[in-house]
């Protein structure tokens, strides 16, 4: 039984990532982030449990790939569809949204190949993007979210999508705080954003993060310079 539970939490993710882009389809924006991030709960577990148990297999890193496409890929392309086709009457613009799908299959066809990604990822990782993009059901109330930010907000996250650019990844160098600063500073300051805000922190998680991901790429860049 141990050996299927990973891909049974594979299609857990999976599932609902099929209920996200339901609720996106009867145009209740706020419910799929909800979807979206237990799809990520299900999407880190998978994972984690695989290596506790020992279990990986290729059949279930195909498998968790599929599974992201839809959670993933399918979610935040069919959500920006759903956004640009509301402020436009153009009848193919909304397909812009789509270009965020065909970068998210490109990550995620990178990241299986690319043994590097241990113990970060290159590149915004696809749940972090879909987070990103639901999230703007949460924006304020009168927010400018014009077509040509929306549009602009399709292209940049496809291109941080496959940007190489190392981000973080919690992937915990043991439980201490040597190794794991950057990470722990991040879930800090992520935790008290949610407990300030509540909900209306959800926006700006996924900036936080890119935030903390470059800083922790210049701290790195100047300890190697003053090293050399």
């Amino acid at each position: 039984m141990t050996k299927h539970l990973p891909n049974t939490l594979t299609c857990l993710n999976l599932i609902t990532g099929a209920m996200a882009t339901i609720t996106i389809t009867t145009g209740d924006y706020q419910q799929a982030i909800y979807f979206v991030l237990v799809a990520g709960l299900f999407d880190f577990l998978d994972g984690f449990v695989a290596r506790l148990l020992k279990v990986q297999s290729s059949i279930g890193k195909e498998l968790d790939s599929l599974a992201d496409m839809v959670s993933f890929g399918l979610v935040p392309a069919l959500y920006m569809f759903r956004a640009i086709g509301e402020e436009t009457t153009h009848p193919y613009l909304p397909y812009a949204g789509l270009l965020i799908a065909a970068f998210s299959a490109l990550r995620l066809a990178k990241f299986n190949v690319d043994d590097s990604q241990s113990d970060q990822f290159i590149g915004v990782p696809t749940p972090a993007n879909t987070i990103l993009i639901t999230s703007l059901a949460f924006l304020p109330q009168g927010f400018p979210m014009s077509l040509v930010t929306l549009l602009a907000l399709t292209v940049a996250s496809s291109l941080l999508l496959v940007a190489n650019v190392p981000m973080i990844a919690l992937k915990f160098k043991g439980a201490g705080w040597s190794g794991n600063e950057l990470r722990y500073s991040l879930i800090i300051a992520l935790l008290a954003l949610l407990a300030i805000f509540k909900l209306a922190a959800l926006p700006m998680l996924i900036p936080i993060y890119i935030f903390f991901s470059l800083l922790g790429n210049f701290v790195a860049k100047k300890g190697v310079s003053k090293n050399n």
